[in-house]
């Protein structure tokens, strides 16, 4: 069992497999050039896994493929298989923008993933185009479609940004009611690679949209999430990610990994460990000790408070 200073249980691990995006979402990396980090600087599928092997035998539960965008990093059904054969127990989840799921969905539901987290942060066309910087609604709503035919556990994740997509609260919660599928409205986290005229909306404001014309109760924070969980009246449950608030980090269980081999004990924690010469060099002890130093080393809040603040943590290297 791995657990931190604070006496919070360590059992979720990110892993981001590239930082590659084929969005430009406004929220992200509006103006990040198309580039690529060179192969040899990624630690391949098989030294991702030997660390994934070290991380499971000493607790961690729960894993998260993301980016970047995942679906670019070529046969990651392959490294989805090489994690559900090592331990076919573990929850193994996914998150995307949707865009390439389609051709997908049902190659990774076969190697063994979980549950799928796909962003729909508009249903209106020209909306969706503005945040992702292309064309994306349709082949997005078809991955959506195809995910949940094949059986994947799907949830969508929205960031609703003042004067952009704050007036599709309701649609999109009435998007996930229809189609049995959990959405989270996540609060925007400011960051020094977003467009600088973005303003989120805080978990109260999206609350106050909702309850314009929905009745809901409030069921709490759920362990080992970090959403913040509310009941309609006929039974659908939705989520609010809200990390301006005090106690965000209070029941934080993650640490994160990026594809170049960077151990990451906070999304807002400067701060890393690489594990990429311990892993090459077939040092597992080290690499375990890198780990269990991590851990200890992880803070009890992070240093961004929201108010105006922007992280300079890119999050397509760390998958958000």
């Amino acid at each position: 069992m791995l657990v931190d200073s604070y006496n919070r249980n360590i059992d979720y691990l990110r892993i981001s497999v590239t930082e590659r995006c084929n969005f430009r979402c406004q929220y992200c990396m509006p103006e990040k050039p198309f580039s690529w980090t060179p192969r040899e600087n990624l630690l391949s599928f098989e030294e991702l896994f030997e660390f994934v092997k070290i991380a499971i035998d000493n607790g961690i539960k729960k894993i998260r493929i993301t980016g970047g965008e995942p679906l670019l990093r070529e046969d990651i059904d392959i490294f989805i298989n090489m994690i559900y054969k090592y331990k076919n127990d573990i929850d193994l989840a996914m998150t995307t923008n949707g865009s390439l799921l389609k051709n997908f969905a049902e190659k990774f539901k076969k190697a063994g993933l979980k549950r799928i987290n796909i962003s729909l942060d508009s249903l209106n066309r020209e909306t969706a185009w503005h945040i992702a910087q292309r064309d994306v609604l349709s082949d997005v709503l078809s991955g959506i479609y195809e995910a949940i035919r094949v059986g994947l556990i799907v949830k969508l994740n929205t960031v609703p940004v003042k004067n952009v997509n704050d007036n599709e609260i309701i649609e999109l919660l009435e998007f996930g009611i229809k189609n049995d599928i959990t959405i989270r409205f996540i609060e925007y986290m400011e960051n020094s690679f977003a467009s600088r005229s973005l303003v989120g909306l805080t978990g109260l404001e999206i609350l106050n949209k909702i309850g314009e014309k929905y009745k809901f109760i409030d069921e709490g924070v759920e362990l080992g999430s970090p959403s913040h969980y509310y009941k309609l009246e006929n039974n659908y449950r939705f989520g609010i990610i809200e990390p301006h608030r005090d106690d965000f980090c209070s029941h934080c269980n993650r640490i994160r990994l990026t594809a170049e081999g960077d151990l990451i004990p906070c999304l807002y924690f400067d701060e890393s460990k690489s594990i990429k010469s311990s892993i090459r060099n077939g040092n597992i002890l080290e690499a375990k000790n890198i780990l269990y130093e991590i851990i200890r080393d992880k803070p009890e809040k992070n240093r961004w408070s929201g108010d105006g603040e922007s992280s300079n943590r890119a999050f397509y290297e760390t998958g958000g």
